[in-house]
């Protein structure tokens, strides 16, 4: 999942790179797209599910793909982690209300996971726990057939032994560095930044 990226604590500096600008978002989204296509020969029984918040609407921009490419319309579902991630207090990227306590979405999966081919759609794979309790919320509700994971950023770090099927961008990080992947959907606008935060010299 992205990171939030706080207020700029005093004594820090940010730095935001763009990586990838709404174009480039675009054309990479359209590859994995394709790719979902040629790896799954009967697409009816594909159906992909966003982690929340941002997997979703990645994940309903490549359900518009694949049926552009392909003539087959997949179905499309969310799940909500927040009750199933091992690392709540520490995680990647979520963001509770000013009490601190998580805030919870709603998981759909209105359609039949027996037999289904789950693709799991996340922004930003770091440490591999946030998939961890993608699959857990997945297997709550179901048994599909397969589970396969498209992540649009891979930024290493990886703490669990979990790799992605799908991958739009390889973008190798340093931990005091973020990924902070920005959609039209929930931030007005397409873009992937590198944002690192420093430390300020604050010597005479």
């Amino acid at each position: 999942m992205s990171t939030h990226v706080p207020s700029r604590p005093v004594g820090m500096s940010v730095s935001e790179k763009t990586l990838l600008d709404g174009p480039a978002l675009a054309r990479t989204l359209a590859r994995v797209a394709h790719e979902i296509i040629e790896r799954n020969d009967e697409l009816e029984s594909v159906a992909l599910v966003g982690i929340r918040t941002r997997g979703v609407p990645i994940a309903e921009r490549l359900a518009e793909l694949i049926e552009e490419q392909s003539g087959v319309e997949v179905a499309l579902g969310a799940v909500d982690i927040t009750f199933h991630r091992d690392d709540r207090a520490a995680s990647e990227g979520d963001s509770g209300d000013p009490t601190g306590q998580p805030v919870v979405h709603a998981t759909d999966l209105e359609f039949p996971l027996a037999g289904a081919t789950c693709v799991l759609v996340d922004d930003v794979l770091y440490t591999g726990r946030t998939i961890r309790a993608a699959i857990e919320t997945l297997f709550v509700r179901g048994r599909p057939a397969r589970v396969q994971l498209a992540v649009l950023v891979d930024r290493g770090h990886r703490e669990l032994p979990i790799r992605p099927d799908y991958v739009g961008k390889n973008l190798p990080t340093a931990r005091s560095e973020r990924i902070q992947v920005q959609l039209v959907e929930t931030d007005g606008v397409d873009r992937i930044l590198l944002v690192n935060v420093a430390e300020e010299d604050t010597r005479a």
